[in-house]
């Protein structure tokens, strides 16, 4: 536990056998009041048994879902065992866990809390067709959920428990797409989201994908997500209209078959 609430840490992994042990191993160090969870992607190499020899619970997804069903599963987790906050973290080490205390401080005035690179904090930098993509993400969901963000496709984020019952129930699978519609998703039904700055680490593991062809796919694929999270409809039972109140006894409603 962190002041008295219970936190899991979701590593989504697909291949991820080298670099697990240290990042599991940096959390364990760095916050040792934290439960992880490895959701095995689909993985063809010892993910998942390295992961439980490190000793972390793990679930293994039969196939490669992506990133968004990955999460799903661990929201589905987070959910069932009653945890107050769920943070996701990439298992190729570019998350630094340190982050993990300010992003906890941040959630006591939002439902979801972005650590974002381009506000302040660390080198890292992008270029081309990715950057502009990037830059009209931030600009479009800085409007929506009103307040200023630079890093929307950021995958090192905190949300409560209110947010992880919803993200449970609903949680988009697009690779991509699941960190940008989640927050869309997420504004409209009435949740607020906040960022915090972090420094992101060069990845331990893999290889990055980067070349002009690939990042104009990218610019016009977040276009297309984007288009697409705003116009789905959302479940009505999901919406939050009258803050945190609201939104529990409704879900209790639908529980109870009321």
């Amino acid at each position: 536990m962190i002041d008295g609430q219970r936190v899991l840490i979701i590593l989504p992994a697909w291949n991820e056998a080298e670099g697990l042990p240290g990042i599991l191993a940096e959390i364990k160090a760095q916050l040792p009041g934290v439960d992880t969870l490895v959701v095995d992607d689909g993985s063809t190499d010892e993910t998942a048994a390295v992961a439980a020899r490190c000793g972390s619970p793990v679930i293994q997804l039969p196939y490669n879902l992506g990133v968004g069903g990955a999460m799903r599963a661990g929201y589905k987790f987070a959910d069932l065992h009653g945890y107050d906050v769920a943070i996701q973290v990439d298992s190729d080490g570019q998350h630094d866990p340190s982050y993990v205390p300010l992003l906890l401080e941040k959630l006591k005035e939002a439902d979801l809390v972005i650590g974002a690179r381009f506000s302040g904090e660390g080198s890292y930098k992008v270029r081309g067709p990715r950057k502009w993509a990037m830059k009209l993400l931030s600009t479009v969901l800085s409007a929506v959920t009103r307040t200023k963000l630079t890093d929307t496709t950021s995958g090192f984020r905190a949300c409560n428990r209110q947010l992880i019952e919803f993200f449970a129930q609903w949680y988009p699978v697009e690779y991509l797409g699941d960190t940008i519609e989640s927050m869309v998703g997420a504004a409209r039904c009435g949740y607020t989201v906040r960022q915090v700055p972090v420094s992101m680490r060069e990845r331990t593991t893999g290889t990055p994908s980067a070349s002009p062809v690939k990042a104009m796919v990218y610019l016009f694929r977040a276009g297309f997500v984007l288009l697409l999270a705003a116009i789905r409809r959302m479940p009505k039972h999901l919406k939050r209209a009258a803050g945190r109140d609201a939104y529990v006894s409704n879900r209790a409603r639908v529980s109870s078959g009321a």
